[in-house]
């Protein structure tokens, strides 16, 4: 029984509805911006912001991804290992960002950085898994099963191919680096925290 994830998934959510009340103060003043974080200020918000979101789409859209892989990675980490994972995962995904955009002044948030790397993890540990989705083809949907390896492997593939067509300009929004960052993180040490489990 997953204890971590669905403790994580509350606490991005309780962040989510102090946003909406707090409103965009609140969001600036504990946001990840580059160009403060390479100034020397600030750098609490690079943990800060791996729990905030941009918009409803945005956290129900990370949320549904950390459902889905979170679990079973918790399970083969055990809880304590899993967290400490999660949480550094997020930390790298973040930094990986803010050294891609050093003098960006757009604020950074999203838990996306620490779930693609619990998709990193979950692509070396179960590669065979096959996930629940729903297929749309033209005007008709089919839920099937999709091998987890294909679908992570396509969403890292668009990662990096949007990384790259915004490296040169920052304007905003998704921050594919973060992504990119967390995945390798995920994917290269996900053995070690499993191992260090034993």
């Amino acid at each position: 029984m997953p204890v971590v994830t669905p403790l994580l998934i509350v606490v991005n959510v309780l962040v989510f509805l102090l946003e909406l009340t707090r409103g965009d103060a609140f969001v600036t003043a504990w946001s990840a911006i580059p160009a403060e974080i390479v100034s020397g200020h600030h750098w609490i918000t690079i943990l800060t912001a791996m729990f905030m979101h941009g918009s409803w789409s945005h956290i129900i859209g990370n949320m549904i991804f950390l459902w889905a892989f979170g679990p079973e990675i918790e399970d083969a980490m055990g809880r304590g290992r899993y967290l400490v994972f999660y949480l550094v995962g997020g930390l790298v995904a973040m930094l990986a960002q803010v050294a891609a955009s050093p003098h960006s002044t757009e604020p950074n948030l999203g838990a996306s950085g620490a779930i693609a790397a619990v998709m990193g993890a979950f692509i070396v540990t179960y590669p065979r898994d096959r996930i629940k989705a729903v297929l749309f083809i033209f005007i008709f949907a089919r839920i099937t099963f999709i091998p987890a390896a294909l679908l992570i492997g396509v969403w890292f593939l668009m990662q990096l191919v949007d990384a790259g067509a915004v490296a040169q300009v920052q304007t905003g929004g998704v921050a594919y680096l973060a992504h990119v960052g967390g995945f390798i993180f995920g994917a290269v040490t996900a053995r070690f925290f499993e191992r260090a489990l034993a």
